[in-house]
This record gives C-alpha cells, sequence and structure tokens, in this order.
C-alpha cells in the first residue's frame, strides 16, 4: 500500500516537472515565432540608428537574427532571394536570444567566417539556417562548423576567439537590437534613403516583402 502511494507519488512528480519543462520550451519557442505572426504589432523603434541602408545605397533590408530561431530558418532563404532579386543590401545583425544554448556561439563563429571573408561569414550563416535541425547541442554545432570550414579551405582552430573580441561584437549587436526596441526574432525592415517612401517599413507579413520593396524602391528614384 505505501509502495504504491510512494510511486505514484514520485510518477506525479515526474509528470508535474515535465509538464514545468514543456510549458517553458513552448513559451520559449513562442517568442522566437512571434514576428512570423500576421498580426504581430509592429516593433515601437526608439533608436533609428541603425535603420538606414548603407553608404550608396537607395534601398535596402536590416534584419536582427538568431540562428538557433526556426523562424529565423524560414526567413532566411525568402530574405537572401529578395536581396539578389533587388540587388539590393542585405544588413544581417545578430540578436541571438538568451534561450537558445547554442545561437551565441554560432554568432561568434560566423564573425569569425567574416574576417577570412563576408561572403564567407555569410554563407556559413544561409548553411547554419539550412542545418538547423540537426543541430541540438554545442558539441554539434561545433562538428558542424568543422565541416563547413574544411569544405571552404579553411582549418577551425580549438579557440576561434581566445580575447573575446568577436563575442563583444556579438554582444554590441545584440545591445543595438534592444536600443532599437527588438524583442523578437526575426525583426525585419525595407530600409529607405531619400525620396518620399517613409524611412523604413517593418516586414510584419512576408508574403508583402516583394510589395514593400517594389514601393519603396519606386518612392526613392
Amino acid at each position: 500500500m505505501f509502495d504504491f502511494l510512494s510511486d505514484f507519488s514520485i510518477s506525479a512528480h515526474i509528470c508535474n516537472q515535465r509538464r514545468k519543462a514543456a510549458c517553458l520550451a513552448l513559451g520559449a519557442l513562442a517568442l522566437c515565432f512571434a514576428g512570423h505572426v500576421h498580426a504581430q504589432a509592429t516593433t515601437q523603434v526608439h533608436d533609428t540608428s541603425p535603420l538606414h541602408p548603407p553608404a550608396g545605397a537607395k534601398v535596402a533590408i536590416v534584419e536582427f537574427e538568431d540562428q538557433e530561431c526556426p523562424d529565423c530558418g524560414a526567413a532566411n532563404p525568402v530574405l537572401k532571394a529578395a536581396a539578389a532579386k533587388y540587388n539590393i543590401p542585405w544588413v544581417r545583425h545578430d540578436f541571438p536570444l538568451k534561450f537558445h544554448n547554442w545561437s551565441h556561439q554560432a554568432a561568434v563563429y560566423a564573425r569569425w567566417f567574416d574576417t577570412k571573408s563576408k561572403k564567407m561569414g555569410d554563407d556559413y550563416r544561409d548553411f547554419i539556417f539550412a542545418n538547423q535541425p540537426s543541430i541540438e547541442t554545442l558539441a554539434q554545432l561545433t562538428q558542424i562548423t568543422g565541416k563547413f570550414a574544411a569544405e571552404h579551405g579553411q582549418a577551425l582552430p580549438f579557440a576561434v576567439d581566445p580575447q573575446g573580441n568577436l563575442a563583444k561584437l556579438v554582444d554590441a549587436d545584440y545591445a543595438l537590437g534592444e536600443r532599437v526596441g527588438v524583442n523578437h526574432t526575426p525583426t525585419i525592415w525595407v530600409v529607405t534613403a531619400g525620396g518620399k517612401a517613409p524611412p523604413y517599413i517593418e516586414v510584419t507579413d512576408r508574403s508583402k516583402l516583394y510589395q514593400i520593396i517594389d514601393a519603396a524602391i519606386a518612392a526613392t528614384k
């Protein structure tokens, strides 16, 4: 009798713990996917300093991304295709969410590849987004990063950021996002310079991305 009650109590405790863990995981996932909800309100912008095209460009895409965020992974090929179609800059900022266990290190690795070439760094980001489902741990991230490095003629060092300088760049991007008002990933804007177009428009529905870019280009002519 007492053994049965004890076993039942233990089982109930385990179930409660599992339910709590599941709720926490779902809450974290909801934050990550918030940017994909079409009814989402636009971000309240506090600092507009990064919401401008690079010098010489009239229209650009600005994104704050997290390489572990599934919705960022879904947005990645869409933004890449749009930037190529319109031949406009795509400015990518790091915003690794605190509850993700390997996204910050992935951003550091991307910065390391940036030191080889900006294209290699962006190719690495695209590679990680494409391989997201197979990465669950830091060890798996390091393994797949080593594979990418080898395929691109690089030897991934044991310590890619011994002085912490690359991590500081990632953290600076995150702090910039906080100053802007970013609170979810991906957060995406089409930004303009001059003309009659608004200086920035947040893309809360990616099905309208091309429509927004078309209007921005027309208004900046």
